[in-house]
């Protein structure tokens, strides 16, 4: 989700910074909020102030998470029209994030996209984190398809260790990759650095 189909890295900072302000009396760095990344929000925010206030913070970055998200959010143009041409060849789409239940599903009814997905993976529904492939071998698991039937598509060096485990094909996506860097030192089996050239790929395979 976050820097493949949603431009929400911004508003992910400013969401850990405003904890962060509020219970360590800091503000963290990009690279530091990075750093935290790979559970769910909940295991970040419990690893970066404890857990002592963690119910009172949940509450506090799921509001400022909310509140801003239209504000500080946006989908990457473009993906819309993706989701709609995979939607209308059949394809299935399974989502597949290091996000918690609660923040996937704002970010997809805010931005009105839920009904494109068939499946919706978070970071809440797997044992294991990226970069464990553990949510692709549910969604493969859950339709029945092969690694061969598989395309991941995401932006971080995360991703590239969770198709290489799992066995599937990635299309690394780096419009707005943090780990764009660490990604580049990769070999992906796909690289995009745009939405539209991206799109006219799909459309060249899937004609």
């Amino acid at each position: 989700m976050d820097g493949t189909l949603t431009q929400t890295n911004q508003l992910i900072y400013d969401s850990f910074n405003y904890v962060a302000e509020k219970y360590l009396h800091k503000t963290l760095t990009n690279t530091e909020i990075h750093n935290l990344f790979g559970p769910p929000e909940k295991e970040c925010v419990e690893n970066m102030i404890g857990a002592k206030h963690l119910d009172d913070a949940m509450d506090d970055y799921y509001n400022f998470y909310a509140a801003h998200h239209n504000k500080l959010a946006a989908v990457y143009p473009g993906t819309n029209e993706v989701l709609e041409y995979l939607k209308s060849k059949g394809i299935i789409i399974g989502l597949f994030t290091g996000k918690g239940r609660r923040t996937t599903d704002i970010t997809l009814e805010q931005f009105g996209i839920t009904s494109y997905f068939d499946i919706t993976v978070t970071g809440d529904d797997v044992d294991e984190f990226k970069p464990s492939g553990n949510g692709i071998r549910k969604i493969m698991e859950k339709f029945s398809l092969a690694p061969s039937e598989v395309l991941m598509v995401g932006d971080a060096v995360a991703d590239f260790k969770a198709s290489r485990e799992t066995g599937v094909d990635i299309a690394s996506v780096l419009w707005d990759s943090y780990g764009k860097d660490d990604v580049l030192k990769l070999s992906p089996d796909f690289l995009f650095h745009d939405v539209q050239k991206f799109f006219e790929w799909l459309k060249h395979i899937y004609s």
